[in-house]
């Protein structure tokens, strides 16, 4: 008799890949990603420290959301896992920044994106001053991590 066995990863409920994949702390690495009180991270700095006699060497990890910009802490046994998030980064092309500020914007295969806020701060300005003041064809790049999404920065298109 067989046994079957359904894992269930898939908590985003569309594209099968997961939002996060675990990685044993002692492997990750600064300028790495790291999930942290529940928030998609960049790992800014990490040190380890070893314990007494029997003790376990500890992780501290200090990384910034990917979203937010907070700066987050933890600290974790050096052999357990953390979650790492699956951060993919998109490019695509600026057609019309709304009212509302939202972009509007084109995949490679030509269907329009418009969930996406106009960013604060640098990246914001750089999407303006390209598109609007410059008058330039935009790349916008989004990043995606675990369900959100947010414009991390802004190029010079090809002009075609």
């Amino acid at each position: 008799m067989s046994e079957e066995h359904a894992f269930d990863n898939d908590a985003a409920g569309d594209s099968g890949a997961s939002l996060t994949y675990p990685m044993q702390c002692s492997a990750l690495r600064k300028g790495g990603h790291v999930v942290i009180k529940g928030r998609p991270c960049k790992i800014v700095d990490m040190s380890t420290s070893k314990t007494g006699k029997h003790g376990h060497a500890k992780v501290h990890l200090v990384a910034i959301d990917i979203f937010t910009g907070k700066k987050l802490e933890d600290l974790s046994p050096s052999t357990h896992n953390m979650d790492v998030p699956n951060v993919k980064r998109t490019e695509y092309t600026l057609i019309d920044i709304t009212d509302d500020g939202f972009l509007e914007m084109m995949t490679n295969d030509g269907d329009m994106k418009s969930d996406v806020r106009m960013p604060d701060g640098e990246a914001g300005a750089k999407i303006t001053k390209l598109f609007k003041e410059d008058e330039k064809e935009t790349l916008v790049t989004v990043q995606t991590a675990m369900g959100e999404e947010t414009a991390i920065d802004a190029k010079e298109g090809s002009n075609k």
